[in-house]
């Protein structure tokens, strides 16, 4: 929090979207992950412990499991192996954990078959975790397919503890997510998109590159108050982003995470 002058709640992941993003650069054992640095080819173990220690060290104030994240495409019992690990790394993560002034959150996986999802909810609310993340969603299934395990999945948490959606975050899939019962979202899509030009507004998104902002003398949503509306044209924007600009990415990106926290 002091490091970024962040007074507000952080979470934190564990590196498992990374096990499955990284695929080429790593290696998975029931130990934990083995990753080849990118750079001089030198090897990594990343074990659930070293999971928990080095978020602990970050002092965020909520942090996740060590969890392995198949490819939606994966055959069922690949999906049932990554499960299974999944739930001997939650074991392990909450043994490790020494500091109680952070929550833990178990990360259900199952992939997109029903009855995974149910055996994995059910043995992670058993050990009665602070909350409970769904992971391995968003992976490149349709939306229809990712609402409707959420919303088979979403069903089979507690109620009395905080539910987190992983890899979700454009405005309809969270009011959509919201109205199934899910509490708090993690994505980067919002910044993203802004890096590529596009902006949320209430009418829908817009691409500033386009050349019909190039003269509009006014923000590009009317309605919004963030930073990036109270002070600059969509006309500014345009040009910033044609330029290349820097600014052009934080402006956006400001105007996005804004309208994303007003839903």
């Amino acid at each position: 929090h002091r490091f970024m002058g962040w007074d507000r709640p952080i979470i934190t992941d564990s590196g498992g979207y990374q096990i499955f993003s990284l695929a080429g650069l790593r290696d998975i054992s029931d130990e934990g992950v083995t990753f080849r640095s990118h750079i001089d080819g030198s090897q990594h173990l990343i074990t659930p412990e070293r999971a928990i220690q080095y978020q602990q060290s970050l002092g965020a104030d909520i942090i996740m499991v060590l969890d392995e994240c198949p490819t939606y495409t994966a055959a069922f019992g690949k999906v049932e192996e990554a499960m299974v690990r999944t739930h001997k790394w939650a074991e392990r993560c909450q043994k490790a954990q020494t500091r109680h002034d952070q929550t833990l959150f178990a990360i259900v996986q199952g992939g997109l078959f029903p009855e995974l999802r149910r055996r994995s909810a059910g043995f992670l609310t058993s050990l009665d975790f602070d909350g409970y993340a769904i992971g391995g969603l968003s992976l490149g299934e349709s939306k229809a397919v990712t609402q409707e395990i959420v919303e088979e999945t979403v069903a089979l948490l507690p109620t009395d503890k905080p539910r987190h959606l992983m890899g979700v975050g454009s405005p309809e899939d969270i009011v959509g997510s919201v109205a199934k019962g899910i509490d708090i979202f993690d994505s980067a899509l919002p910044t993203q998109v802004a890096r590529k030009g596009a902006l949320y507004t209430w009418q829908g998104r817009l691409n500033i590159r386009n050349a019909i902002y190039s003269n509009m003398d006014a923000p590009v949503d009317p309605d919004c108050d963030c930073y990036t509306c109270r002070h600059f044209s969509a006309a500014y924007l345009h040009h910033l982003f044609r330029c290349q600009e820097l600014l052009s990415y934080r402006l956006n990106t400001i105007h996005n995470l804004s309208f994303i926290s007003e839903l």
